[in-house]
């Protein structure tokens, strides 16, 4: 399916990632957009309230954060592409609600321009603290997407991804940005529509009488159907069958979550996806994401020009995480450095995959400004003793 040319603005744009990122939804097909304004992600909420009433868009401002989730979940139950952004302490209010999009398999994007933290702590500078809290903040067992861009070009193209993706395998999907990528203003290229291609929603389009919400295809995802459209159907947070009845006993739970789980695991290596230079041969590789990986290239560069082998591997798609490819690498290199705006959250993942084949390190930063170059050209030497 190609792009609706009414929501595209095809052009070379010089834009900031939020205002990238609203383009890129828009170009998407979202038309419903529900959020409450929060430093560094309102831009995002404002170019889209500019831009909806040329494509037919609703654009709602919600009274707090907990409404913003809960309303996109209702609008993409009636058909919509739906949407919210927010950063730190509205991501944490959002845990509840991202959950209940899990469980009742609601195609949805929430965008989280993330800030120094925890609680309200820097609203207007960066952090990529909240890595951990997109892939387990909800309660229970449940599986997510999350995409990474490190550029305002990126914040477009993969704006888009996350509602293909979302459409694909019914669940909610992130787009984990950080407030320098946020606010960074570079060239940015929309593509003409006829370029974009984009998933539609698996629609179910069989007898009425035989609906089931609930019953999966071969790949382990429903169908959907629109509301309103004559359909009988039940939807709940609580266990339910393919029906969408609630039932309370261990064996209905054992199916629906384990499909939950299975349906984006199985699929993982369709989903992950990550930018590799120069890892063959490699002493030391670099791990990073976001507006980090963006610092660390100078970091390589510098440690290339002393005649040191150093790799790098950036995340585009944080979760689900490159488990076999940080494996692989673990086993011919002498280290592998993760450099984040954190104490150590994808860190964790890096060394858990590597499973103790090589040396792990961690360039930590708090937040509020990024890594200096020189503290990862450290870290990359120590990785070679």
């Amino acid at each position: 399916m190609k792009a609706d040319p009414k929501g595209v603005l095809t052009g070379a744009h010089y834009l900031d990632g939020d205002y990238a990122c609203a383009e890129g939804a828009i170009a998407a097909g979202c038309r419903f957009f529900a959020g409450y304004p929060i430093t560094p992600s309102t831009e995002v909420a404002e170019r889209v309230a500019q831009r909806f009433p040329e494509v037919g868009g609703v654009f709602i401002q919600m009274e707090d954060e907990i409404a913003s989730s809960i309303a996109i979940l209702g609008a993409s139950w009636a058909g919509k592409k739906s949407m919210t952004v927010t950063s730190g302490p509205g991501f944490s209010l959002m845990q509840e609600h991202i959950g209940l999009a899990a469980m009742l398999e609601t195609p949805c994007v929430i965008v989280d321009v993330q800030r120094g933290g925890p609680s309200t702590g820097l609203p207007t500078l960066t952090g990529q603290a909240d890595m951990m809290q997109v892939r387990w903040g909800s309660h229970g067992d449940y599986e997510i997407i999350a995409l990474s861009p490190n550029s305002p070009q990126e914040a477009f193209d993969l704006t888009i991804d996350c509602f293909n993706l979302s459409e694909l395998y019914r669940v909610p999907v992130f787009l984990m940005m950080d407030e320098c990528v946020g606010h960074m203003t570079e060239k940015v290229v929309i593509p003409k529509p006829e370029d974009i291609e984009l998933v539609e929603r698996r629609w179910y389009t069989g007898p009425k009488e035989s609906y089931l919400p609930f019953k999966p295809d071969e790949d382990l995802v429903p169908r959907m159907v629109k509301a309103g459209d004559g359909y009988r159907f039940h939807v709940t947070g609580l266990t339910h069958d393919e029906r969408g009845y609630p039932v309370m006993n261990w064996q209905a739970q054992e199916k629906l979550v384990r499909r939950l789980v299975e349906k984006i695991r199985k699929n993982a290596d369709k989903i992950i996806r990550y930018e590799e230079e120069e890892t063959d041969g490699a002493d030391v590789v670099i791990v990073s994401y976001g507006i980090s990986s963006r610092v660390a290239y100078k970091a390589i560069s510098d440690a290339r020009k002393q005649g040191i082998k150093v790799g790098f591997l950036r995340l585009i798609v944080v979760w689900p995480f490159p488990e076999k490819r940080i494996y692989e690498l673990a086993g011919k290199v002498k280290a592998l450095i993760t450099v984040e705006i954190n104490y150590g959250q994808i860190a964790l993942e890096v060394e858990r995959c590597a499973k103790g084949r090589c040396k792990t390190l961690l360039v930590p930063h708090g937040g509020g400004w990024v890594h200096n170059p020189d503290d990862i050209l450290d870290a990359i030497k120590e990785g070679l003793k």
